[in-house]
C-alpha cells in the first residue's frame, strides 16, 4: 500500500438531534460501535462501545454522550483510532439505537436526527435516517480492514425494530 493510500485513520461519528416537545419525555439516542475479529466479522461482536464506555485498548471511545439531545453541536460522539486498533480485529459497526424506556419510538419520532461520519475535514457520510423513519435503530456504516491492513468505510443503511440489547445482537450479521 502506498503512502498516499493507507485508508482510514481516526474517524468521528457525531450525532444530533433535537430536544423533545415542552412536557414529553425526552428522546435518547445513542452511538454504538460494534467490533469484530479478523475471524469472525458477523455474528456476536468481540466487544461493544455504547453510553459513556470505551474499547478495552482505548482504540474507541464515546467522548460525548447525551440522553435529551440538548445543547450546542453534536450531542454524542464517538472517536474511533483504526491506526492503532489491533489486527486480530476486521471488522467496526456503527449503528444507532433509541431508547425506549418511555414507550417505543421510532426516527420519524425524532426532530431533525442526523449523523456524520468524518476523517479530519472530510465527510465520509452524512445521514438524517429519513431512509429508515419507521426504525428503532439503524446501522449506518461499517469499517472493514482489507487484506494490506488498511481500513474502509463503507456506507450502508439498515433498519432495525429492536430495542438496545437485541440491536447488539443484531447488528453485526450479514
Amino acid at each position: 500500500m502506498s503512502s498516499l493510500n493507507k485508508g482510514v485513520g481516526t474517524v468521528e461519528v457525531a450525532l444530533s438531534w433535537d430536544p423533545s416537545p415542552l412536557g414529553e419525555a425526552p428522546h435518547d439516542l445513542d452511538i454504538v460501535a460494534a467490533t469484530y475479529r479478523t475471524d469472525a466479522r458477523s455474528g456476536a461482536p468481540a466487544y461493544v462501545v455504547h453510553f459513556d464506555s470505551r474499547s478495552p485498548d482505548g482504540t474507541i471511545t464515546l467522548t460525548r454522550d447525551s440522553k435529551t439531545g440538548q445543547g450546542f453541536g453534536s450531542d454524542e460522539v464517538l472517536k474511533l483510532e483504526f491506526h492503532r486498533l489491533s489486527s486480530e480485529y476486521g471488522r467496526v459497526v456503527i449503528g444507532v439505537v433509541i431508547q425506549q424506556r418511555d414507550g417505543r419510538r421510532v426516527f420519524s419520532d425524532v426532530a431533525n436526527p442526523l449523523v456524520k461520519v468524518v476523517e479530519g475535514h472530510t465527510e465520509l457520510r452524512k445521514n438524517d435516517f429519513s431512509e429508515v423513519a419507521g426504525a428503532t435503530a439503524a446501522v449506518i456504516g461499517e469499517f472493514v480492514r482489507s487484506e494490506s491492513g488498511g481500513w474502509q468505510f463503507s456506507e450502508l443503511v439498515r433498519g432495525f425494530d429492536a430495542d438496545p440489547g437485541v440491536f447488539i445482537d443484531l447488528m453485526g450479521r450479514d
